[in-house]
């Protein structure tokens, strides 16, 4: 089979689209020919070598399409179903042997690019919006990167609990895609500073919880922002990595809280995965999640893709397809 692999760490450049040996089913393993495969911001860490990874390494954590093989001791899918998973690494290629318990079934309305575009970014909202920060209706939420793939969906789930959501993003085309999510009020964090109008549009009184995939340069703000006890959700950093932070600042700005969540870790056991993915699905099947796929590339062109995604020129999800 064809797949894209990185055989050293480093930039997008080391990506390459070769041949690679047609995966086997190991014991509680299944084959998934896959029809579309999900980018995202922890691809890019394996292939830099942030998150270590054998080498050499085929990427990709997140994928959808039918099941053609099973190993030994497979129960829960067989061949012919139709699949989605995030979370097992190996999906830049035409197929993959992903364990069991990571596949989740697909409603009948959604297909393939629908749930490959929504399995890890829409469980991540999920679970940001419903676990780290419960969020309530009157609840002020502040989202940055709120035209991206979590954000757009994020805004959305927000909106679905009856909070208020101030968005950030760089451009007027992400500020319409953020205000078509839901979020009552965009900020152009290229135009104005973030810190000051939110306080504006607060009455100075701060949001209830910061939800960053930003980092560095909107952390420090971000906690000044906070109302007394409020909660910081740092679930990224495409900004660069925040530095070490003192525990006292946390009761200097109001006792507030802060979180570094991953998703493994709100879907640690298989009914936990089994809920959340299928609250996400059945949103989209039911038409109440909006799933916005902003650009496609073909797997031979993954390098392109994720100079796009780092360079932040891209908007919604991006898939690859094999």
């Amino acid at each position: 089979m064809k797949a894209t692999r990185f055989h050293q760490h480093g930039g997008p450049e080391v990506l390459t689209y070769e041949d690679a040996p047609d995966p086997t089913p190991a014991a509680g393993e299944a084959v998934v020919r896959l029809e579309a495969v999900g980018l995202n911001f922890i691809d890019t860490y394996h292939r830099e070598g942030l998150y270590p990874v054998e080498l050499p390494c085929t990427p990709g954590v997140e994928g959808a399409g039918t099941v053609t093989a099973v190993g030994a001791d497979v129960t829960d899918v067989a061949i012919g179903d139709r699949v989605a998973y995030a979370g097992a690494i190996g999906a830049y290629a035409e197929a993959a042997a992903v364990p069991v318990d990571r596949l989740v079934p697909l409603p009948d309305g959604v297909d393939a690019e629908s749930a490959s575009a929504v399995m890890l970014q829409g469980m991540t909202a999920h679970y940001l919006a419903t676990g780290s920060y419960p969020l309530n209706t009157g609840d002020t939420a502040l989202i940055h990167a709120a035209a991206g793939g979590v954000g757009l969906l994020l805004v959305q789930i927000a909106k679905m609990r009856g909070a208020r959501v101030i968005g950030t993003v760089s451009t007027q085309e992400k500020e319409q895609l953020a205000r078509g999510a839901g979020a009552d009020e965009v900020i152009r964090y290229t135009e104005v500073d973030f810190e000051a109008r939110v306080q504006e549009l607060t009455d100075n009184a701060g949001v209830e919880v910061v939800f960053d995939s930003v980092g560095l340069t909107t952390f420090d703000k971000g906690l000044n922002l906070l109302k007394p006890r409020g909660t910081m959700v740092l679930f990224g950093q495409s900004s660069g990595p925040v530095p070490p932070v003192d525990p006292q600042v946390l009761s200097q700005k109001g006792s507030v809280f802060l979180t570094r969540p991953t998703l493994v870790h709100y879907t640690l056991t298989r009914q936990d995965l089994l809920d959340r993915a299928g609250e996400v699905l059945a949103w989209v099947d039911a038409g109440k999640l909006d799933v916005r796929v902003g650009a496609r590339f073909p797997l031979a062109d993954t390098a392109d893709a994720h100079r796009a995604l780092e360079g932040r020129k891209t908007t919604g999800k991006v898939l690859l397809q094999p």
